[in-house]
């Protein structure tokens, strides 16, 4: 039996959500992530779809009706999430893309091309710090040998829990739809249920290393220390004002403190940024005054800073002509949240995004929402653009 949106939600609900907050805790190739994987095939095996998978995890269910031939359009999205996420990040677009292949077969469409729903592997960088490793991996924008070597924070390295390596799914797809809850309250402000995707900020992720001195932190005289803590707390204040002066977006939103006792002065801080700008030369302009100011600080303090940046994606444009194709009345709005279909259409597949409405604005948190009437106009929405995708000369 096939299920229908609803039936496929409560599916998905329980599976990895915690007791105490309400959020999700899904991160790649662990229980709760391998669960829905496995849900995912067994949805594709209630369609009779053919399931494909890389060495890599990813994956793609394909409906090959007879006739169907030539490059695929596909659509999807992931199912892994942030630590204690929401529920529909990412989530909903794979729902919905399995929920729209239903609507197309009631049409009784028959489509010219095949149509594919994908689930991309650690969408979020949520486990080894790499966002969209899935399709970066995929698309050939990182390759396995540099891959293999990312490790988790318990030290386990990719390659100890996938293969890798091997050809891609993405050589026969022509076409690239994904839809997502909005990370934003611009479709709430404009009154819409879903709107199209313009384009994706460029973003970064970079990681702030501050060494200092560990010592006694009763015995060791305020002079005399050279304390890393010091030096990062200055730093993500400068981060949050270049931020606002720039119209970016700074977020400090991971610290790790050696050796971490109450009673000590901490020897080493490693902290990672998240930054975000409308052009890449906003973006170069924050991290410049960032680091600039980060660097005088550790003069002043005694401390030595290193940063490295672990993984940045430029600006995304997503084709404006398929994008207006598509659009028709609804609105087209920008976002600054990284997406595959961001590393897809930079790898020259045509791509298209679809945003639902999300009432809180909250996302990366348990109070990123949908409501149900909404997921239904965005599957419509999603329905109506594969036909037309599908079935066009």
């Amino acid at each position: 039996m096939v299920d229908d949106l609803e039936r496929m939600w409560a599916d998905l609900v329980p599976v990895g959500r915690s007791a105490v907050s309400g959020g999700y805790h899904r991160q790649p190739f662990l229980t709760a992530e391998r669960e829905l994987d496995a849900w995912f095939a067994e949805q594709a095996a209630a369609r009779g779809l053919r399931l494909e998978r890389d060495a890599t995890g990813n994956t793609v269910a394909w409906w090959e009706p007879p006739g169907a031939a030539g490059p695929g359009v596909l659509t999807g999205s992931h199912l892994d999430s942030v630590v204690d996420g929401g529920a529909f990040d990412g989530p909903l677009g794979v729902v919905s893309a399995l929920a729209a292949l239903d609507v197309l077969r009631e049409r009784g469409v028959r489509p010219a091309r095949p149509l594919g729903v994908a689930v991309f592997v650690e969408e979020e960088g949520s486990r080894f710090g790499l966002a969209c490793l899935g399709s970066r991996l995929a698309t050939g924008a990182v390759d396995w040998e540099r891959a293999r070597e990312l490790r988790d924070r318990e030290g386990t390295a990719l390659a100890d829990v996938v293969e890798g390596g091997g050809p891609g799914l993405l050589a026969g797809v022509g076409r690239y739809v994904e839809l997502h809850v909005e990370q934003g309250r611009d479709l709430v402000h404009r009154d819409a249920a879903v709107g199209w995707g313009s384009g994706i900020w460029p973003h970064g992720r970079y990681r702030f290393d501050l060494s200092g001195r560990a010592d006694h932190a009763g015995t060791t005289r305020m002079e005399d220390r050279a304390d890393p803590m010091l030096t990062f707390a200055m730093t993500a204040l400068a981060a949050n004002k270049q931020a606002r002066l720039g119209g970016a977006r700074a977020t400090f939103g991971r610290v790790e403190v050696s050796p971490g006792g109450t009673n000590a002065v901490p020897g080493r801080v490693s902290a990672w940024l998240d930054a975000r700008a409308p052009t890449p030369a906003q973006l170069d302009a924050l991290l410049v005054a960032v680091e600039r100011q980060a660097g005088e600080r550790a003069d002043r303090d005694g401390t030595a800073l290193v940063v490295t940046p672990e993984s940045v994606s430029g600006l995304v444009e997503f084709d404006a002509t398929l994008t207006a194709r598509l659009a028709g009345d609804l609105p087209v709005i920008p976002t600054a949240a990284g997406h595959d279909a961001g590393v897809l259409a930079a790898a020259g597949i045509p791509t298209a995004m679809l945003f639902v409405r999300n009432p809180t604005g909250v996302s990366h948190s348990p109070a990123e929402h949908a409501e149900a009437a909404d997921c239904h106009a965005g599957v419509a929405a999603l329905a109506d653009a594969l036909q037309e995708l599908l079935t066009d000369g």
